[in-house]
């Protein structure tokens, strides 16, 4: 009987402290950080699409999408605000003329999310292309 006060302090203690980990405002939680393309040839042209999730508790508004190289090109984001639990895209083109070797090129997604990594990669190997 001595220990059932000790014990529901502990567990407010432990209820209190998970409720100072939530992170108030937008966070955009993409579905994956990297996307490998692969072996591509010379000249090809292709594209990906990352998705993710608002797992925030306000709007997430993508107010820009930076990319490393004029051969990444981002082919669209959402333009209107993300609500929390929603879902959204960006679609990123990568051109691998006058490219060889390993490729990572680093997208940058300007937004109001909190506390999350808002860069993304996409990552190819490029073969000389055969005549």
């Amino acid at each position: 009987m001595r220990w059932i006060p000790v014990f529901i302090f502990l567990a407010s203690i432990s209820t209190y402290a998970q409720d100072q980990n939530v992170v108030s405002g937008p966070v955009i939680t993409w579905e994956k950080l990297t996307h490998e393309f692969g072996d591509i040839t010379q000249g090809e042209k292709v594209e990906h699409t990352f998705k993710f999730t608002n797992t925030g508790n306000a709007a997430l508004v993508i107010t820009n999408v930076e990319v490393t190289c004029g051969c990444t090109v981002p082919k669209g984001w959402p333009r209107d605000p993300i609500m929390p639990g929603e879902k959204g895209a960006i679609t990123i083109a990568f051109n691998s003329s006058g490219k060889i070797g390993r490729q990572n090129k680093v997208i940058t997604v300007t937004s109001n999310s909190v506390g999350k990594t808002n860069q993304v990669m996409i990552v190819g190997n490029v073969l000389d292309k055969q005549l």
